[in-house]
């Protein structure tokens, strides 16, 4: 794991915003640390109005993204897992995800909060997941950067 080169970025004020966590199923483990560590951030945040949506598998969540973001959610978390097997469905999935959610984010102007983690095996997935002996809370973040960029937005 690289980290090398991630900024410090600041968990903004974002009270009145509305925000959807959208989440999938698989790995609960790692998915509810996850969601747990975004809820953290929107609570820092001042964020109050949110929504916790769980879908079953991260190929569903730029779907739960759109419908979101069109149904008047400021904001977008997407968190979810995808770890490497013995078969080329591991690139499908993280492939149409990722492009999914990048789609939603240009099409509807929605910022999302990319929490997607793609990782070759589950020490991976665990290290990322914001659980007490993890080395990154990527929910966590992925909620912070969803807020920082609707911020940067709304200051436009």
């Amino acid at each position: 794991m690289s980290g090398s080169g991630a900024p410090t970025i600041e968990t903004p004020r974002a009270e009145g915003a509305r925000v959807a966590v959208v989440a999938a199923q698989w790995h609960p483990k790692v998915t509810d640390s996850l969601v747990a560590g975004a809820i953290r951030a929107l609570e820092e945040s001042g964020v109050t109005e949110y929504k916790v949506i769980r879908v079953p598998g991260s190929f569903e969540l730029p779907v739960a993204a759109l419908h979101a973001a069109k149904g008047g959610y400021d904001a977008v978390v997407a968190l979810g897992v995808v770890i490497r097997g013995d078969t080329p469905h591991f690139e499908y999935v993280c492939q149409a995800a990722t492009e999914g959610l990048m789609q939603v984010g240009v099409t509807t102007g929605v910022p999302i909060g990319f929490g997607l983690l793609t990782c070759d095996n589950d020490p991976q997935a665990l290290d990322r997941a914001g659980l007490p002996d993890s080395r990154e809370d990527k929910g966590y973040e992925s909620a912070q950067a969803a807020l920082s960029t609707l911020v940067a937005i709304k200051g436009l």
